[in-house]
């Protein structure tokens, strides 16, 4: 099986202040196998690497994130598959992230996990979802 990292390029806006991380923690933004694209998590990081500090803020970044990602691969929402999304404090975060997942996901829906956990790569991280899209044949 044949496998294609995505790489963000120079003049993404939504990846403008973060495109380094991926190379300086080794991990690709996305990889194509299989008539898929795997999409690595991605959190509530604003273009210039800041993290807003409500949930609905970061629910959108990490959404747009996602978008620029599937948009990078000509694929959009109808396109996921399956969605996990990983919680910090989830009773509590829970009502601001769906409010704001509504605006990004339609019918049919994806397949979506939604699991609570401790803690993210940084103290400030409420939110990362982390996705699988389908390409069309």
């Amino acid at each position: 099986m044949t496998k294609l990292a995505l790489e963000i390029p120079p003049n993404s806006e939504i990846f403008d202040g973060t495109r380094q991380l991926f190379e300086n923690f080794g991990f690709s933004p996305a990889v194509r196998a299989g008539g898929l694209l795997f999409i690595s998590g991605q959190v509530g990081l604003r273009p210039d690497g800041s993290i807003p500090e409500t949930i609905e803020e970061q629910t959108e970044c990490a959404f747009q994130r996602t978008q620029e990602i599937l948009r990078l691969s000509g694929l959009d929402f109808s396109d996921l598959v399956e969605v996990v999304s990983y919680h910090v404090d989830m009773a509590v975060n829970m009502p601001g992230f769906l409010s704001v997942k509504k605006a990004f996901t339609m019918k049919p829906y994806p397949a979506w996990s939604m699991v609570g956990i401790a803690a993210l790569a940084r103290p400030a991280f409420k939110i990362e979802i982390r996705s699988v899209a389908a390409f069309r044949s």
